[in-house]
Order: structure tokens, then C-alpha cells, then sequence
């Protein structure tokens, strides 16, 4: 058994090392979209985001949370980083996105050397890929040639991107409309591992869950008493607090752990452990034998991120390519 268990833990290593020079396709999208007309595309987005990661480390997870929050909404399209009062960024659902200086950083720097040719959703992508590798993450070929779409919408937003406040019921609703299914539920969000939250987004867990006048009680009582102090009843609602508690700045499994033990912060988080099929998943990825210390889930993610990244992507004459990734052309 032990000799098997060894083989296995080899087997993924070798899929893993494997994915990230295989060439993948999706959606119309191809891995070296750019490797005749920008070369040094990637390695300017990765340089960018390198830049800004080690003067702040918190970014790597904003820019992974703008993604996200981009290909729930008109698809990864680049529509999250228009500037607007009527913007998705502008929706209450999006307050706290972080990441759009990098963006625009690396779009400066590519316009001045291949201009009018990488689209501001492709940026994004690679920047969240980048930001994973650098966290301690996987890394993965990132299918690009998406174009930028050319509406954004907050008014979109609440009907389409998950909410902290969703039971698994409807989490599940929202992600199947993109295609997506329950391990692309719980591996996607286990991007929390190095993920932030406003206070305002789960301070009612701690003190009126559900109108009671008390605290959620799926919460570990030790950790209610860390998450009160840090989000006091009346205190400022944009404070910032790890969605995991263990190693905030790490990719890892220990964000499944925590939900695993009643230490999630985001009601939806701590939600997955409630449902059974969820909850399987959760299992899988928290376990040290079943989880593989953290090969499974590193292995899942990418192909998570591959397929959400390929949602709605606007390729060929749709869309544009944006010359300033926050206002339209």
C-alpha cells in the first residue's frame, strides 16, 4: 500500500509538471496565443504583477478575485475594469475589488511595445495565473485571444456573480449557468486560501445571524471571538480580514481545513461543508492522505481556472482590443 500510495503521489507530480508546457485550446482560445505577434506578452504581465506583489502582497489575491468577478458578469471580457458610475465595478457586490493599477500597468508597457495587440481580459487572465504561481500556486498554459467586450453593467451583476449570502443551492445555480459544476464550485473557490473580505460582508454572522440577535453557530467559538475582535458590531465595515486564518500569503489547502473545522469566514465558504456533495470535495482537498498534502487540489485548480477562464470569451471580430483597459475605445 505504501509503495502504491508513493507511485500515486509520483503519478501526479509528473501530470502536474506536464500541464504547465501542454499547449491547451478552449473555447476558441489557444495556450501562446500571442508568441508570434507580442513574444514577450506573459513575461511582461508577469513581470508587472512580480513588481507590485513584492511591495504588496495582498495583491495577488485582489487580482485573482477580479477575474473571477470579471468572467461571472458578460463573460471574461475585461467588462470589471471599466470605469463608469453605471460600471459592474461600481455594483455593491464589487466594492473592495483591488488589483486595476496592475492592470493598467501591464497594459501601459505592452502598449508600448506591441500596441493594439493584447486585450485587457487576456492581462487579467495571465495576471491571475501569474499571482497563484507566485503565492506558492500552480501554474498552468493560460488559453489567450480574448477580446474586450464592449458593455459593463452593474445593474448585471447581482443576478450572476455569487454572494457571500448564497446557500449552496443557489452557489450552484449560478455556477452551472457558466458551466460550471460542483468540483469547479469548491476548487474555484478555494481561491480564498489567499483571499481578503470587507468586514461588511460577513460581520452579520457574528452578531445577528439570521435576525437572532447571535452569532452564526456553524462558527468554531474560538474563531468568533478573533472574528469579533476584528470586526467590532459598529466598527469600520472595509476593514479587511484573511479568508484564511493559517497562511493568508500561501496557496494551499489550509483554507479547506479551516471549513473544515467551523473557521470559515464567508457564510457561502463555511456553507460547502453543509451540503454532501460539496462537502465530499472539501474532504478531499482538507485530508492529508486523501488530499495528498495539497497535490490534489493543485492539480484541480488549474483545470478550474482554464474552464471559468473560458467562459463567454469573446474571440475573432467580437469585441475589441482595448488601448486604456478602463474606458472603452
Amino acid at each position: 500500500m505504501e509503495r502504491m500510495a508513493s507511485f500515486f503521489c509520483i503519478s501526479i507530480v509528473v501530470v502536474l509538471l506536464s500541464m504547465s508546457s501542454r499547449v491547451a485550446a478552449q473555447g476558441g482560445l489557444k495556450a501562446g496565443f500571442y508568441s508570434s505577434s507580442c513574444q514577450n506578452a506573459e513575461s511582461i504581465v508577469r513581470s508587472t504583477v512580480e513588481t507590485h506583489n513584492n511591495k504588496d502582497p495582498t495583491v495577488a489575491a485582489g487580482l485573482l478575485r477580479l477575474h473571477f468577478h470579471d468572467c461571472f458578469v458578460q463573460g471574461c471580457d475585461g467588462s470589471i475594469l471599466i470605469a463608469g458610475a453605471s460600471a459592474e465595478r461600481n455594483a455593491l457586490a464589487n466594492s473592495g475589488l483591488r488589483g486595476f493599477e496592475v492592470i493598467d500597468d501591464a497594459k501601459k508597457q505592452l502598449e508600448g511595445s506591441c500596441p493594439g495587440i493584447v486585450s485587457c481580459a487576456d492581462i487579467l487572465a495571465l495576471a491571475a495565473r501569474d499571482a497563484v504561481g507566485l503565492s506558492g500556486g500552480p501554474s498552468w498554459d493560460v488559453p489567450t485571444g480574448r477580446r474586450d467586450g464592449r458593455i459593463s453593467s452593474s445593474s448585471e451583476v447581482p443576478n450572476n456573480l455569487p454572494s457571500p449570502l448564497d446557500p449552496i443551492a443557489v452557489q450552484r445555480q449560478k455556477f452551472a449557468a457558466k458551466g460550471l459544476d460542483d468540483r469547479d464550485l469548491v476548487t474555484l473557490v478555494g481561491a480564498h486560501t489567499i483571499g481578503q473580505a470587507d468586514c461588511l460582508f460577513f460581520r452579520y454572522r457574528l452578531y445577528n445571524f439570521t435576525a437572532t440577535g447571535n452569532a452564526d453557530p456553524s462558527l468554531n467559538q474560538a474563531f468568533l471571538a478573533q472574528l469579533q475582535s476584528l470586526c467590532p458590531r459598529n466598527g469600520d465595515g472595509s476593514r479587511r480580514v484573511a479568508l484564511d486564518k493559517d497562511s493568508q500569503f500561501k496557496f494551499d489547502v489550509s483554507f479547506f481545513k479551516n471549513v473544515r473545522d467551523g473557521n470559515g469566514v464567508l457564510e457561502s465558504d463555511q456553507r460547502l461543508w453543509g451540503d454532501p456533495s460539496t462537502r465530499r470535495i472539501v474532504e478531499n482537498y482538507a485530508g492529508n492522505v486523501r488530499g495528498l498534502l495539497g497535490l490534489r487540489f493543485d492539480f484541480e485548480f488549474p483545470k478550474a481556472m482554464i474552464k471559468m477562464s473560458s467562459i463567454e470569451a469573446k474571440t475573432g471580430a467580437q469585441g475589441e482590443i482595448r488601448k486604456i483597459c478602463s474606458k472603452f475605445n
